[in-house]
């Protein structure tokens, strides 16, 4: 067997960040882009949600195409990283109005669908016994690139926001390039089966990939919607108490430290299970979104402390369903089970920044995660059963 070169985990790690860094590079610069190109606050939901979109039509196209079996999954790597980047530059070209930005951010979504989720087959090329704790180190990853750009936008005057989204695009390529030249394919690298849509039914009549499958929906109803507003929560916090909060650092912050949560879920989980670690993190997560209106009246640390730890478990249960997925599917159709539910869950993302984002216009900014509660409420009952009567999923 191929001994693992250091160096893997690492590479694989940089890159994902790297190239999941351009997820909210619109949304660390809507403020500049709402001010250029005269569009309203609730932009907001649309340029989310565009990327969303992008990514689910890209994720269903390169499943059924089968674009990773049937070329190397680090090729298509690079290749994506690098047209996700160009995409990402489309949101300096001069326009007007709303509808050229959203195209670009649509192409940008379309093309992580080749950074993420083969990023995470390129990962399984080299790990196999310890793929979950591997897992949570990816999935870490593209928790702080996605929160990346926030950063680089609190740099204040280092960085106007045009330079933010040059170097986002300059770092995904840089991803792009490392994962080509430094990870050959593993010794563990599979060929899956075509994406079949008629395993639908087949697949969710397995009872534990059902319930996998609606506590990552519940999930998924809570996680890009928190994401998405985090800025506009701040920022409601700060214009209301008269406190001067960094915006962009502390939606970073927030964002970002999710990444803890994830790797974290993955070293309790080896002992643990993943379905105790995804229900006892989505409870977490849940009781953040009941108690969010109250911390709204608190002093400025703990506001920003409750959303630092709101931050950590609302993301760290995701490696946690994904392998719960992976594990309760029929083995003939793990491929088609995991991009199945990874595409339902994120239209359901839609569905809940696009609701939100309309309350935005009618509701105080400290009420509107009350609206997040069902997402949590719903995947902890799926769940339930399975904690109580199986110790562990793994």
């Amino acid at each position: 067997m191929e001994e693992r070169p250091s160096r893997i985990l690492p590479v694989i790690m940089f890159s994902q960040f790297a190239g999941t860094s351009l997820w909210f590079a619109g949304n660390a610069v809507l403020g500049n882009l709402q001010a250029e190109l005269n569009i309203g606050p609730g932009s907001l939901g649309y340029v989310t949600s565009s990327v969303q979109l992008g990514f689910i039509i890209g994720t269903l196209v390169f499943a059924f195409f089968v674009i990773s079996d049937r070329y190397s999954p680090r090729k298509v790597f690079f290749v994506c990283s690098v047209l996700g980047a160009l995409s990402n530059l489309g949101i300096l070209i001069p326009a007007e109005g709303l509808p050229l930005l959203l195209t670009f951010r649509f192409m940008t979504g379309f093309f992580l669908a080749g950074i993420y989720p083969v990023g995470m087959k390129i990962a399984a090329g080299w790990f196999k016994k310890d793929i979950g704790e591997a897992l949570g180190y990816l999935v870490g990853a593209l928790v702080l690139g996605t929160a990346f750009p926030f950063l680089l936008k609190a740099t204040g005057g280092a960085f106007d926001w045009q330079s933010v989204v040059l170097s986002v695009s300059a770092v995904s390529v840089s991803g792009g390039v490392l994962m080509l030249v430094l990870v050959p394919d593993g010794p563990y690298l599979s060929t899956g089966t075509k994406f079949n849509p008629k395993a639908i039914p087949v697949i969710f009549g397995s009872k534990g990939l059902r319930s996998a499958a609606f506590g990552y929906f519940g999930h998924m109803w809570e996680l890009y919607t928190l994401w998405a507003f985090v800025p506009v929560l701040l920022s409601a916090y700060g214009v209301n108490n008269g406190e001067a909060v960094n915006v962009p650092l502390w939606s970073f912050a927030v964002i970002g430290a999710g990444g803890i949560g994830c790797i974290l879920g993955g070293f309790i989980s080896k002992g643990r299970g993943s379905a105790p670690m995804a229900f006892y993190q989505l409870l977490a997560s849940g009781l953040c979104c009941v108690l969010s209106p109250l911390v709204f009246f608190a002093p400025a640390e703990i506001f920003l402390g409750f959303f630092v730890f709101w931050g950590i478990v609302v993301a760290g249960d995701s490696p946690q369903f994904s392998a719960l997925v992976a594990v309760k599917a029929p083995r003939e159709y793990v491929g088609s089970a995991l991009t199945i539910v990874t595409s339902i869950g994120f239209f359901i993302t839609i569905i809940s920044i696009q609701s939100v984002g309309y309350l935005a216009e009618f509701v105080s900014a400290e009420y509107l995660m009350l609206f997040l509660v069902p997402g949590p409420v719903l995947g902890l009952a799926a769940l339930w059963g399975s904690v109580r009567h199986e110790k562990n999923w793994q």
